[in-house]
């Protein structure tokens, strides 16, 4: 990559140092996207006892889906601030595969009916991408703008064990070939701060995403403890951070490594102030992202400077 922060990536990026989702929608449908977490009412394999039972040890009562609501009433409020505004809808709660695909498809269909709404993002386990469920993703995806996520947060299987995810790394690499081949965009969600992990083990799990050919984009997000999930009784002291600063730190050296193209859709976690344990900081979502920022500029580097 380039040495040089040049006025191609300056433009790609939207006059920031990183490639944001943001910035890619609003090139794609010409105005302001935003995403509007539902609750498709789904469960989860490592909730129900398929997989396992508790969930991952960090996602909380909700199927960390703390925002969620009814499409029509997160539209209203945000129609005065953006009258001109398009959404997506983004099935958030536990896992959105893992039903019949008879039901999947009432639910995913019912939505797009919605006439303000301009497609789906749809979040996932690896491990719930059966071949006809692929197939109706596929078909929703030939005729609206879509993107499926997939919850990896880390690619150590030692460190996959630890948080009760319950399923290991091949399958995660097999499900990315699949929704590669049937062209699907893909998201992946990685975790900084867990339990036992290195910032090395952490970097490693980040250039290890960032090198899948077709990769659409990575969401990184801060480890919050947060009231209602296992952490709270596992590792209730736990502080995956020791600072804003520290995690800043990390989160540029992170950004360094993701290839320009890729978009960029989350740099932090933002649990809501009731239920949030550690770090005590988090919740300073906009503090994070200037520090970020100011970081960016302040050592003059870019997503994808070193990939």
């Amino acid at each position: 990559m380039s040495k040089v922060f040049s006025e191609d990536l300056k433009n790609l990026f939207g006059g920031q140092r990183y490639h944001s989702i943001s910035t890619m929608l609003k090139r794609e449908f010409g105005c302001k996207t935003i995403k509007l977490a539902i609750d498709g009412g789904f469960t989860c394999p490592n909730r129900d006892g398929t997989k396992g039972v508790g969930g991952c040890i960090f996602c909380s009562d909700s199927g960390s889906g703390e925002f969620a609501s009814d499409i029509d009433d997160q539209i209203q409020l945000l129609s005065d601030k953006w009258p001109d505004a398009e959404y997506l809808a983004y099935f958030q709660n536990h896992t959105n595969t893992y039903a019949p695909v008879s039901e999947l498809r009432a639910k995913y269909y019912a939505v797009l009916e919605n006439p303000k709404i301009k497609g789906l993002v749809i979040g996932t386990r690896p491990d719930c991408l059966s071949d006809d469920v692929l197939d109706l993703l596929s078909e929703i995806n030939k005729t609206h703008f879509m993107w499926v996520e997939l919850g990896l947060q880390t690619i150590h299987d030692e460190t996959a064990r630890l948080i009760n995810r319950c399923y290991d790394l091949t399958v995660f690499d097999d499900a990315m070939k699949r929704l590669g081949a049937r062209g699907i965009k893909t998201v992946v969600h990685l975790i900084l701060g867990l339990p036992g992990e290195s910032r090395e083990m952490m970097l490693d799990s980040v250039r290890y995403v960032a090198s899948i050919d077709g990769l659409f984009g990575m969401k990184l997000h801060l480890l919050n403890v947060v009231k209602g999930s296992q952490m709270e009784h596992l590792y209730a002291d736990y502080q995956p951070f020791g600072s804003i600063e520290e995690y800043v730190s990390l989160v540029v050296e992170c950004l360094e490594l993701i290839p320009p193209h890729v978009t960029i859709h989350r740099l932090t976690g933002d649990a809501p102030r009731p239920i949030l344990i550690s770090p005590p900081w988090s919740f300073n979502k906009r503090t994070i992202l200037n520090g970020i920022n100011d970081r960016l500029n302040l050592l003059d580097t870019w997503q994808g400077k070193k990939a």
